[in-house]
């Protein structure tokens, strides 16, 4: 009986799409409780962001748009948990009764098509402009049994793959470059307070525009490396080896760095911009690193989603809403460093996930951010 089931021509197309979807196109299960005779696939990197392939027979008009309205309430949910602002949604119902009798093709972003044969596949515009080698894919040599098994080994040995590089990804690792930035910033604040020489550190290397103007260019670089005081050295590296061994381990050193000494940059231009003060802190660099922290979770938001929506976003924004309020708070800086480590983390890209495209429109952008900033603070000033 058994065997039977599995040669049905319905549960063989079933499984030469799923072959082809993951496959070919990468895409993967969602797990949904409660949902039979259907399956759900979601790729974010494509335009039909979620596949359904729907088995069970539906009858008649009101068991149609049941289906259309459970769809939308979980893609409403997909949405929420993946922070994605439009879904669009194809659904092929291998099973869709002539009663039926409502154009399925005319629902907002739930595409809909009647297959009954491979062939119908043929006829459908959607499949011709979005998956156009789908039914060369779906022919195979193997049958019965023999095919099944291929099937079931390819996704098997895919699923393998995948699950490879997610492990890579998220894998803890020695997080060496945080570990030195915070033993810079420690050292630079208490050798100078031993020796006495703290409050000339600050006059001579803090970051203050009129002497940044005057040619002191380094001090763009040396002003996030000090601070003002062992509260604020203790809070800055706290943060640092939380949120940059998590950039460090997820991005990679080189592109940790980058995006950790631009942000500081950025901020301190910023500080320059809009503060008649000397500044003085990582914590402009920190911000770019909780930016890079919300871009890289968002090429994973099916793992990160929550995480980041909230933990990560609810805090930048309460430490940004706190800045407007506490006095001896920079946070300008900190604005200019969440726009510059934000805008370096798109031109650097996260593997496997940014496209060349992204990369290079990240590059422009953050080059004309930091041209405008260098503007601003050198040249257009009041």
């Amino acid at each position: 009986m058994e065997n039977e089931i599995l040669m049905d021509d319905k549960n063989i197309l079933v499984m030469k799409l799923l072959h082809y979807f993951i496959i070919d196109k990468n895409y993967n299960p969602i797990i949904l409780q409660g949902v039979e005779n259907e399956i759900w696939l979601e790729n974010l990197d494509q335009d039909y962001k979620v596949i359904r392939i729907v088995s069970n027979y539906i009858h008649n008009d009101e068991q149609f748009n049941f289906d259309i309205f459970k769809t939308k309430r979980i893609v409403k949910k997909i949405k929420k948990k993946t922070l994605s602002f439009h879904m669009n949604t194809l659904s092929i119902f291998l099973d869709l009764g002539d009663n039926v009798s409502q154009d399925i093709h005319s629902i907002p972003n739930v595409e809909c098509i009647k297959i009954d044969t491979e062939d119908d596949f043929k006829k459908s515009d959607v499949i011709k402009k979005e998956f156009p080698d789908l039914t060369k894919k779906l022919k195979f040599n193997e049958k019965g049994i023999a095919l099944f098994a291929k099937i079931t080994s390819d996704i098997n040995e895919h699923n393998k793959k995948d699950a490879k590089k997610i492990n890579a990804v998220f894998k803890n690792k020695f997080p060496m470059i945080t570990y030195w930035l915070i033993a810079i910033n420690a050292i630079l604040y208490i050798v100078p307070v031993l020796f006495g020489l703290y409050n000339d550190l600050i006059a001579n290397f803090s970051v203050w525009g009129p002497a940044i103007r005057e040619g002191q260019i380094y001090r763009l670089l040396t002003g996030i490396f000090l601070h003002g005081g062992i509260v604020h050295l203790l809070f800055n590296c706290y943060a640092l080896y939380v949120i940059g061994s998590q950039v460090e381990s997820f991005l990679g050193k080189f592109k940790f760095l980058a995006i950790y000494f631009i942000a500081g940059v950025s901020g301190a231009l910023f500080s320059m911009i809009f503060g008649n003060y000397a500044s003085v802190g990582a914590s402009g660099a920190i911000f770019g690193l909780m930016g890079a922290l919300v871009y890289f979770g968002y090429h994973y938001r099916v793992y990160l989603g929550n995480v980041i929506k909230s933990q990560i976003i609810p805090l930048i924004l309460l430490n940004l809403i706190l800045g407007f309020f506490m006095s001896g708070v920079d946070n300008f800086a900190h604005i200019g460093g969440l726009i510059g480590g934000t805008l370096m983390s798109i031109a650097l890209g996260v593997k496997d996930k940014s496209t060349w495209f992204e990369r290079i429109n990240g590059l422009i952008i953050t080059g004309i951010f930091l041209v405008f900033a260098i503007y601003m603070a050198f040249v257009y000033t009041v």
